[in-house]
C-alpha cells in the first residue's frame, strides 16, 4: 500500500513540474509594456521615441521604418545574434530579426518587442522562419537533449527583448526637463 501511495505522489509531482516546464514554453516571445505619462504630452512622447529609433537604436541592420507622428506610431524592424549550439558543442552565431512597434497618446505610450523571426540560412537572409515555430521544431529533436537549443534560443531571444526595452525606457524616462532653475528654491509670489 505504501509503495502504490508513493508511486501515485511522485507520479503526480512528476506530471506537475512537466506541466510548468510545458507552460513555460508556451509563454509568447516578447516584451510589452504600457506607460501612463500625462505630462509630456503626444508630440513630445513621440518626438523622444522617434530621436531614440533614429539616433540609438543599436540593433541592425535596421529596416521597415515606419514613422508617422499623426498616428504616433514608430515601427522598425531590427537585427540582433543568438547563438545555438551545435552538435559538436561548439557556438553557431545566427541572425534573428524583430520587430520594435511604439504607439503614444496624450495619456501615455505602450511598446513591444516581438515577432522574431530566424535566419536558418546565413546564404539566404530573406528566408525567414518564426522563432517559436524554429523554437518548436528544435524541441522535437533527439538532438535537443545534447545541446537545449530550444530552451537556449527561447533565453536569448526573451533576454534580446529585455535589453531592447530597457534601453528604450531608459531613453523615455530621461526626458529633458525645460527649466530646473528653480528647483529647491521658496515659491515666490509674482505680484
Amino acid at each position: 500500500m505504501k509503495k502504490t501511495f508513493l508511486t501515485l505522489v511522485a507520479a503526480a509531482l512528476l506530471t506537475a513540474s512537466a506541466g510548468r516546464v510545458l507552460a513555460q514554453n508556451h509563454e509568447p516571445l516578447q516584451y510589452a509594456e504600457t506607460v501612463a505619462a500625462p505630462e509630456p504630452g503626444k508630440a513630445a512622447l513621440f518626438g523622444r521615441a522617434a530621436e531614440w529609433v533614429d539616433k540609438r537604436f543599436a540593433f541592425g541592420p535596421t529596416s521597415d521604418v515606419v514613422n508617422n507622428a499623426a498616428t504616433g506610431t514608430l515601427r522598425i524592424t531590427g537585427t540582433a545574434k543568438v547563438q545555438p549550439v551545435s552538435l559538436s558543442g561548439k557556438n553557431e552565431e545566427r541572425a534573428v530579426r524583430f520587430d520594435f512597434t511604439f504607439h503614444c497618446t496624450d495619456q501615455g505610450y505602450d511598446y513591444r518587442v516581438d515577432n522574431f523571426r530566424y535566419i536558418s540560412d546565413p546564404a539566404n537572409p530573406t528566408e525567414l522562419v518564426l522563432l517559436e515555430e524554429y523554437v518548436t521544431q528544435l524541441s522535437l529533436q533527439k538532438a535537443t537533449e545534447k545541446t537545449h537549443n530550444d530552451r537556449r534560443l527561447r533565453a536569448q531571444a526573451m533576454s534580446l527583448a529585455s535589453e531592447v526595452a530597457m534601453t528604450f525606457r531608459s531613453y523615455m524616462n530621461s526626458l529633458p526637463t525645460t527649466d530646473d532653475s528653480t528647483v529647491g528654491l521658496p515659491a515666490q509670489d509674482h505680484d
